[in-house]
């Protein structure tokens, strides 16, 4: 229950960074060069909120396989080596993710006890890039998670787009079609 909570709490904030990204820059667009104004702060915000996204994207992409790895090697071993090797390779990014945390951490820190604003919006700095922590906590949590299904055998790895495999079924429909299409018209098929 609470991990689908967190599952449509963190698809509903990367679907509002994304509208309002988009919406932000199509404002700041007609302003600009229909009316020859603009927003002094939408540069800055648009920045921020695409880092929320990478970042917060970058968590998410780690749950549904949306990153691209190259696993030939690892594919062709057994499954139990498979396991080992994707093992190691989580932890050795959740080394980088804890390295990552303690430098944000530092660095949010500092910005905290000096108290400067963002450039052209009165946020804390320290609030604004704030993801950089965030992000990489859950980061960390999800390669946990994958780290405790290679561990019980639910995975053997990381779960990775297939771009090969995922272009052959693409041509695969278009063929298919092709020849749905010639059949109808009482033709050879392609």
């Amino acid at each position: 229950m609470f991990s689908r909570f967190i599952n449509n709490l963190e698809e509903a904030i990367i679907s509002l960074l994304l509208a309002s990204m988009t919406l932000l820059v199509f404002v700041e667009v007609v302003l600009r060069f229909g009316f020859g104004i603009g927003l002094m702060w939408s540069q800055e915000l648009t920045l921020h909120l695409s880092a929320w996204l990478v970042l917060f994207g970058a968590s998410y992409g780690v749950k549904v396989g949306s990153h691209i790895g190259v696993d030939a090697l690892v594919k062709i071993m057994p499954h139990k080596i498979q396991r080992v090797i994707s093992g190691f390779a989580v932890i050795c990014c959740l080394i980088y993710c804890g390295l990552f945390m303690k430098g944000a951490w530092v660095y949010l820190e500092k910005m905290h006890l000096i108290g400067i604003e963002l450039e052209d919006m009165p946020i804390p700095k320290w609030i604004g890039h704030s993801i950089l922590l965030l992000g990489m906590i859950m980061l960390a949590w999800r390669l946990l998670q994958l780290l405790w299904e290679i561990f019980t055998g639910k995975a053997d790895g990381f779960k990775l787009t297939d771009e090969a495999k995922d272009s052959m079924h693409l041509a695969q429909e278009v063929l298919e079609a092709q020849a749905a299409s010639a059949k109808a018209r009482g033709g050879d098929t392609v």
